[in-house]
């Protein structure tokens, strides 16, 4: 029951997610709830693939599925995938119980 101050979120540049988007609609949500007022930080993830034929990782900007090492195109999205939240911080409550 108590007030959220503000959550940590994680999100991978895969996702698409718009970071003021993503405000706007946390505070419409938030609305008449403890989460109303809270701040939301947000971590962006850079997207990485990762080769597993020759374990190589890189980044990438845009999807491009052939290993720069072996040219290989069995590859796996190693970061970038995520959309989690990583921590809530709430409001401290005074401990008021007697000694």
């Amino acid at each position: 029951g108590r007030r959220v101050t503000v959550v940590n979120v994680r999100v991978g540049r895969l996702r698409q997610v718009i970071p003021d988007t993503l405000q706007f609609y946390f505070e419409f949500v938030a609305r008449d709830s403890v989460c109303e007022g809270a701040r939301l930080e947000l971590e962006v993830i850079d997207a990485r693939l990762r080769c597993r034929p020759c374990d190589y990782e890189w980044d990438i900007e845009i999807p491009a599925f052939r290993c720069p090492k072996c040219g290989g195109s069995e590859v796996e999205i190693a970061s970038g995938d995520e959309f989690e939240v990583e921590s809530i911080e709430v409001e401290e409550v005074e401990c008021i119980a007697p000694r």
